[in-house]
């Protein structure tokens, strides 16, 4: 990277979040609870503001600092898939190739609470960027999350026995490089 770049991609924003933690936590209160409620959420939704806070905070920087390095550089930020089915009634409660024991009261305020806000947070800060774009994943996955029949994401685990943790399979990678491709068809276009 350097003067001479034209396209930076970038996505990022997860871990920074801590959804790795929050699967965890959620996947051992929902047992803990026998499935029923939303004790993640009871537990966890007053910290979400303020790792959402810290998200953007990172993204902002990290865009000034790209935008620094390769000036003339357009820089595609990549959102996160959907993950959770609007509907969370479809998720089978102590499947691991899904979302294992995280209740479906706890799905449904990951999905709005959460993962949402994560893509509205990146794209907030890419909107504050001339050089900066956002790549949405979420629409286009809408029907394919972990619980649905045809998932571009993979649960906890993958069969026969594959630690996925929540991450996008060929089809989701698929998707993803046709949206990114796209994205950048219009932006050197």
């Amino acid at each position: 990277m350097g003067a001479d770049t034209d396209v930076i991609t970038v996505g990022v924003g997860g871990n920074t979040l801590g959804f790795a933690e929050f699967l965890t936590k959620c996947a051992e209160l929902g047992a803990e609870h026998d499935g029923k409620g939303t004790p993640c959420k009871d537990a966890l939704a007053t910290g979400v503001p303020a790792r959402l806070k810290t998200v953007r905070e990172h993204y902002d920087r990290m865009l000034t600092v790209l935008h620094e390095r390769a000036p003339k550089a357009k820089i595609l930020a990549v959102g996160y898939p959907t993950v959770i089915p609007q509907d969370a009634s479809k998720c089978t409660f102590g499947d691991l190739t899904q979302f294992g024991t995280i209740t479906q009261g706890d799905l449904a305020w990951l999905r709005t609470d959460v993962l949402e806000p994560l893509n509205k947070a990146i794209a907030d800060s890419t909107g504050t960027q001339d050089p900066a774009g956002f790549v949405d994943l979420y629409t286009s996955s809408r029907n394919h999350s972990v619980c649905d029949d045809t998932k571009w994401v993979e649960g906890f685990v993958t069969l026969p026995a594959q630690l996925s943790v929540v991450h996008p399979n060929t089809l989701g990678h698929r998707n993803a490089a046709d949206h990114i491709e796209e994205a950048l068809l219009n932006t050197l276009g």
